[in-house]
């Protein structure tokens, strides 16, 4: 028996006292009996949504009741501080978008629900108050043995919702569990429902992908089934191009090493994002040089630009996609001891100071990903150290850190327009080079001297 907290037992008792039964199923279910502690509460009962609105209306203290998913039997209650989501026992018939059914009938059977549900992990119950289990389909059993197994036959499963193997693959990543084979082998024949599946529905996926511990997993297993082909075929293009002389592996096992590395430390999604689409440009770029080795000239470049089209195929917000593609633009950068301080300092605008350490982060995963070990204990110190050394030393990095402003350029005389932000910039290259020139003094002579080349420039102006 699993505990059950008392606000559910508490709710067990408004519906009994309507004659009524309640069920926790889903992924709460499947939480306790695995030893976790559950995220959401699904509740499912023979009550019909209008009896379930009466239940919550009269109840003590009063629960809110929202019709969140009224055609489908579903209502979401606030109550106690709890949102819980609870939908009448139902069958479901017809998916023509291949996402949701056409009709949906309710039933008195508990048994009848279970057996609409995607995978036997997820088709347990516990009947409340008490908790006793409800498991017609062995849930429990495959819970035990780490087993994703559709309820049913996986082809009909698959064909009633496109988005079902896309959640196998992240539940076998999510909880490091294998696919049961007949599952297994069902997916490739549910592709063309699959390809119905909304992009946001999609990312979500992707996003909790992403978050498990080693998204390799579920990424190997969509390469294997067609989904990565179908969902992100930038990155199933990567299979096979070899980049022998620089990496161990090809750029698709280069590029999940790299995600797992950045997953596995727990580093912000946008870099776990940016581990995984890094190199997606050297299907492009690729070419063999003079001594037999390939090359990626500018692939940081082509990856950017396939990183963007990805994510924005997906519908992830802007702010994101620009982390994402900036970081992947610029994480080609080689450092070595004979860079001076302005050199840092470039370095330091180019990446911004706000974008350090994700770019520190992920050159950690692709170093790890390039041989499969971690990197050295020193690795990037040294350059961590400059960039700590030049930013106490200096704040001058951006234009509104210079002692002139385009306003104090127009009072000496500079028309304002294009050539003005020319010389503004000039003037903050002018400190990046040399920090000891940023004085008003000093910044309004040299800007003085450039107006006057580019009069001499423009005499027609």
């Amino acid at each position: 028996m699993v505990f059950i907290p008392p606000v559910l037992k508490e709710i067990a008792a408004l519906f009994s006292a309507k004659g009524r039964e309640i069920c926790l199923v889903g992924g709460a279910v499947r939480d306790m009996l695995l030893g976790k502690k559950p995220k959401d509460w699904d509740l499912a009962t023979n009550a019909l949504p209008g009896e379930v609105r009466e239940i919550f209306q009269k109840a003590r203290p009063r629960g809110r009741v929202i019709p969140t998913g009224i055609k489908h039997g579903t209502v979401t209650v606030l109550y106690r501080e709890l949102s819980l989501e609870i939908t009448t026992y139902r069958t479901e018939a017809g998916y023509t978008d291949g996402r949701r059914p056409d009709e949906v009938s309710y039933t008195a059977n508990i048994e009848e629900d279970l057996s609409r549900r995607d995978f036997t992990m997820n088709a347990v119950a516990l009947r409340l108050p008490k908790g006793e289990m409800i498991d017609f389909f062995g849930g429990e059993a495959d819970l035990k043995a780490g087993i994703i197994r559709c309820v049913g036959d996986p082809a009909e499963r698959f064909a009633e919702d496109g988005l079902r193997p896309l959640r196998a693959v992240r539940f076998a990543a999510q909880l490091s569990f294998d696919l049961e084979k007949q599952t297994l082998a069902a997916i490739p024949g549910a592709l063309e429902t699959s390809a119905k599946v909304s992009a946001e529905r999609v990312k979500d996926e992707i996003d909790k992908i992403i978050d498990s511990a080693k998204p390799s997993r579920a990424f190997l297993l969509m390469e294997q089934t067609g989904l990565l082909k179908l969902f992100l075929p930038e990155l199933a293009g990567c299979r096979g191009i070899d980049q022998k002389g620089f990496h161990r592996f090809d750029v698709l096992d280069h590029s999940l090493l790299a995600c797992d590395y950045a997953a596995g430390k727990q580093y912000p999604r946008d870099v776990v994002l940016a581990a995984l689409l890094h190199d997606t440009g050297k299907v492009s770029t690729r070419k063999m040089d003079e001594s037999g080795v390939w090359t990626f000239y500018r692939h940081e470049a082509e990856s950017e630009k396939i990183a963007r089209s990805v994510l924005g195929r997906l519908r992830y917000p802007n702010a994101v996609i620009d982390s994402v593609c900036h970081l992947v633009k610029e994480h080609m950068f080689h450092y070595t001891d004979e860079w001076n301080d302005a050199a840092v300092r470039r370095f330091i605008v180019r990446i911004g100071e706000e974008n350090l350490e994700k770019m520190y982060q992920l050159r950690r995963a692709d170093a790890y990903a390039t041989a499969g070990q971690e990197p050295a204990p020193d690795f990037l110190l040294p350059l961590t150290y400059r960039v700590e050394k030049v930013l106490n030393e200096s704040r001058a990095l951006s234009l509104k850190d210079i002692a002139v402003s385009g306003k104090d350029l127009i009072a000496i005389g500079i028309k304002p327009g294009k050539h003005l932000g020319v010389i503004l910039n000039e003037l903050l290259e002018t400190v990046l080079d040399d920090p000891e020139q940023n004085t008003r003094e000093a910044l309004l002579n040299i800007a003085g001297k450039m107006n006057e080349k580019f009069g001499m420039m423009n005499p027609h102006s």
